[in-house]
């Protein structure tokens, strides 16, 4: 592997933890389930009850990112996740920056990193013509 290219991975693997590293935090906070978890997704509008499934199907999508061979299934199902989040806080009309548009600050990060370490996806998604 060239330096450059061993460089974009290494780029690409670092981008990616930052919102790996967050979502599997909120994944666990799902589990355990600590008052202020809990507390806020009812602030949010959603029932006690959804937050153990919304762990699972957070705690899966991030697993299937992190593998490489489903990393842009994992991608797909994150970026959904996401854009449910941010829909639910237009709905509540929070801040723009700090809460309507974090979903969308992670789906970047997200998609940047796996552009980077995925030769596949680079393929797909030319950013300049060779």
């Amino acid at each position: 592997m060239s330096e450059n290219k061993q460089k974009r991975a290494w780029a690409g693997i670092i981008i990616s933890a930052i919102p790996i590293l967050f979502l599997l935090m909120d994944a666990v906070g799902k589990f355990v389930k600590p008052e202020p978890v809990v507390t806020g997704t009812v602030e949010l509008g959603y029932s006690e009850t959804i937050i153990v499934p919304l762990g699972i199907v957070l705690l899966v999508s991030v697993i299937l990112y992190v593998v490489p061979q489903t990393a842009l299934v994992g991608a797909i199902l994150l970026t959904g996740y996401l854009g449910g989040a941010v829909a639910t806080h237009v709905r509540l009309g929070n801040p723009l920056f700090t809460h309507q548009l974090f979903p969308v600050y992670l789906g970047v990060m997200i998609w940047l990193g796996l552009y980077l370490r995925d030769v596949r996806l680079r393929s797909l998604i030319p950013l300049r013509s060779n």
